[in-house]
């Protein structure tokens, strides 16, 4: 496999998580990466990097630029170059915590659009208590949308699901106030006869139609379509409503030595359940409908996200899961 391309310069713990993160990947994981960034900063972290292939890139894109004139206009940022990397065929994908708007800038503008595709979704796998995560999208791309690209985020999501994460035959739904598809806004109500009219089962899926929030983390649906700013809104509500939950209990286990006493039982058997809900476990979010895999981490991800973003683009190179994405939209 070609290298993962991570931008090493990208997000609020860069360089350090990054290269901590990439390095663990590809000692335990044994996949290999390209550290996309200034090498005077790399090497100045201490880590031996002579494990992994080094991209010099002399430019950082901050995190609150302006993502469009900022990709044009910074050639030889890290973000640029790792983009560069996978359309030039010197890596099989890229991963970047960086500034998100850019990431998908240089994504679109240097690996270019799948034909077919309208807009390019960010699909977030949201963990469940068990079985295989819900795909959400669009959780940030398209912050407004037309009921048509709905539809598409439907499909892609749905490849995505089925070949990415193995669910057989995936059930898509569309994110609404109620089951009832005369519930939702106008964007909503529109897409709803579209999403019913598609022909599922062409691309192995099918429509269940509407779905509620309280849905998201259940095993009833496995894709959930909405546009980007809503996706995203429900994708930040559950990162904090998770966290507010694992703090509370920690306070509670600490009130007494009683409630200690319990909490030493109860912590081997409730880690498990931890990990599966820790945002870092996912580790990033993949951009659909580009020629390429690119990979999306949190701003704040830590070296244990970063580990698991890498070990995830190797995962989804494997499965050659652009070319199953081009074919599910190609126009007919």
């Amino acid at each position: 496999m070609l290298p993962i391309a991570v931008d090493a310069m990208g997000g609020d713990n860069a360089p350090a998580a990054i290269v901590e993160g990439s390095l663990r990947a590809a000692a335990e994981s044994d996949v290999p990466v390209m550290l996309v960034g200034q090498p005077d900063a790399l090497g100045a972290l201490g880590h031996d990097l002579s494990g992994v292939e080094i991209f010099e890139a002399s430019e950082v894109i901050a995190m609150d630029a302006e993502p469009g004139s900022s990709v044009r206009r910074m050639k030889d940022s890290s973000l640029v170059r790792a983009a560069e990397a996978v359309r030039d065929g010197n890596a099989s994908a890229m991963l970047s915590a960086g500034n998100t708007g850019a990431a998908m800038a240089a994504a679109l503008l240097r690996m270019g659009r799948i034909k077919g595709v309208s807009r390019p979704a960010i699909a977030t796998p949201i963990p469940t208590p068990s079985g295989p995560p819900t795909i959400l999208l669009d959780a940030g791309a398209n912050a407004d949308c037309q009921p048509e690209w709905l539809v598409q985020f439907g499909q892609l999501g749905a490849v995505y699901g089925r070949v990415g994460c193995g669910i057989e035959r995936p059930r898509v739904g569309l994110l609404s106030i109620g089951e009832e598809e005369t519930k939702g806004n106008a964007l909503v109500k529109e897409a709803h006869p579209l999403l019913a009219d598609f022909d599922w089962g062409r691309i192995g899926a099918e429509f269940i139609g509407n779905v509620e929030g309280r849905d998201v983390m259940t095993s009833d649906v496995d894709v959930i379509v909405a546009d980007g700013f809503t996706g995203n809104v429900v994708l930040k509500t559950l990162e904090g409503g998770i966290k507010a939950v694992i703090a509370a209990l920690l306070d509670a286990f600490g009130s007494s030595p009683e409630a200690a006493e319990a909490a030493e039982k109860l912590l081997p058997t409730l880690e498990p359940l931890y990990r599966r809900f820790d945002a870092d476990s996912i580790g990033s979010a993949m951009l659909l409908g580009v020629k390429g895999v690119c990979l999306i981490s949190h701003g704040s991800s830590s070296a244990d996200a970063m580990m698991n973003g890498v070990v995830q683009g190797a995962a989804l190179v494997e499965t050659d899961l652009v070319t199953h994405l081009a074919a599910a939209v190609a126009p007919d």
